[in-house]
């Protein structure tokens, strides 16, 4: 077990760069025994305890000045159930890593978010979602879970064994324990024929209802100071594979949405009244392509450009009224937005704090990159959100607290009392927590 800090002088830093830390110390345990023994000898030193993944998250939501806990050593696939088609994982392992592995053994989780740096653990904590009609995030693909409570006890939980920890520890926020193994459902790996073309914002608004509906995955990506888009349809396929080419894949996926977009970010950074005529060009750069492979190479792209993110999930009913005042907003604001806003949908899924507990649900993401100030921007579009009883993701930037949460999340009160019975003395709180779940 070893208990160095990376960074400089101990401190912890965050993917996005916003947030930094400087806990008393960090113990990387090696076996869920040893990292119940932490939790145990911080509570003897009266310190507060997070787990930290691989910090892509915006928020301080794994922010400490206690015991920082690091699960790399807690990773790989412990089994492989087929009868149930199953598959247990240590919390520490990175999505990248279980979505090749999985392939290996011919399975695929049923849908995944866009990037797959983060840890299972750290994904699933914060309700880290993809786009689909049926299929929600990658935490309503849980059916078990293995969870260190604060006395330093192992808690195993399912819809049958502690269903009620269950319900709410599938996105826990880290505020129920430490996830030390995750029991996803998996099935057969299959093919997905994804078609990504440019389309108008006021088509792709008129139509949504019909995009989403027609399609398993829908997407799709607006400029702002721009009225085109790029959408994305993910749909299963009998095959046969047909990936993207890899020169065309380096040029498309590497050079034009990593390479020139970050240097068009920091021309954009360095002159703001360049952007529009950069997001028109932006728009236009990629032109529409279709390919066939495996889940993880169509759901998720490399993210190599660095910036910071709020994203808000609404009613699915009120999306597209939400991203006209966004427009609008926007055009009149004389704000210059370099990033595009990145719309997705989730079915109402049974999970406590999840962005879409109890209703159909669209998110609304925007970004700003990495070292422009965001405030006036992300400020302007939150409210825009919470005016549609929007729900923050709980790993991206916001502003809302524990009285406005507890309005919009009918099972709210359900959830802190869950966290009253499991955490009384606080063991795993941070300032973030006290800020969004109450003291």
């Amino acid at each position: 077990m070893s208990s160095t800090a990376n960074g400089k002088n101990g401190t912890w830093r965050n993917w996005g760069g916003n947030v930094s830390a400087r806990p008393a110390r960090e113990v990387t345990p090696a076996s869920v025994d040893e990292l119940a023994a932490a939790v145990r000898h911080a509570a003897e030193d009266g310190l507060r305890v997070k787990a930290v993944g691989t910090g892509h998250s915006f928020t301080s939501i794994a922010a400490t000045d206690g015991v920082l806990i690091r699960p790399q050593l807690l990773t790989g696939i412990r089994r492989i159930d087929r009868e149930n088609m199953t598959v247990t994982v240590e919390a520490g392992t990175p999505l990248k890593r279980l979505n090749v592995a999985l392939a290996r053994e011919g399975l695929s989780l049923t849908n995944m978010g866009d990037i797959m740096e983060q840890t299972v653990s750290g994904a699933t904590s914060t309700g880290t979602h993809g786009t689909g009609r049926e299929s929600g995030s990658i935490a309503a693909q849980i059916k078990g879970l293995e969870l260190v409570t604060a006395d330093g006890s192992v808690l195993t939980c399912s819809e049958k064994e502690n269903p009620e920890v269950f319900a709410a520890a599938r996105i826990g926020l880290g505020a129920l324990g430490i996830v030390t193994a995750i029991t996803l459902a998996v099935e057969p790996v299959f093919l997905l024929t994804a078609r990504e073309e440019p389309m108008p914002f006021d088509r792709v608004l008129a139509d949504f209802e019909e995009l989403w509906a027609e399609n398993e995955h829908f997407e799709f990506y607006w400029f702002p100071h721009t009225g085109s888009t790029t959408t994305k349809r993910n749909n299963r396929s009998a095959g046969p594979e047909r990936p993207v080419p890899q020169v065309k894949g380096w040029i498309e996926d590497e050079l034009l949405s990593n390479g020139v977009f970050q240097v068009a970010n920091w021309v954009g950074r360095a002159v703001p009244a360049a952007i529009p005529a950069i997001a028109q060009v932006s728009s236009k750069a990629l032109s529409a392509r279709s390919y066939t492979d495996v889940p993880y190479k169509v759901f998720t792209s490399p993210r190599r450009v660095r910036f910071v993110e709020m994203e808000y999930a609404v009613p699915r009913a009120a999306v597209t009224d939400a991203l006209r005042e966004l427009r609008t907003m926007v055009d009149r604001s004389g704000l210059r937005v370099s990033f595009p806003i990145e719309v997705r949908t989730a079915p109402a899924d049974d999970i406590t704090l999840s962005t879409a507990s109890g209703r159909d649900s669209a998110y609304i993401a925007v970004h700003m990159f990495r070292g422009t100030p965001y405030q006036r921007y992300f400020t302007a579009a939150e409210r825009i959100f919470t005016a549609h009883e929007g729900r923050p993701h709980w790993g991206k930037i916001h502003t809302r607290d524990a009285e406005y949460l507890s309005e919009v999340y009918p099972r709210f009160g359900e959830f802190t009392a869950l966290r009253d019975r499991l955490d009384p003395d606080r063991r795993f709180q941070n300032d973030y927590l006290r800020r969004v779940l109450g003291a």
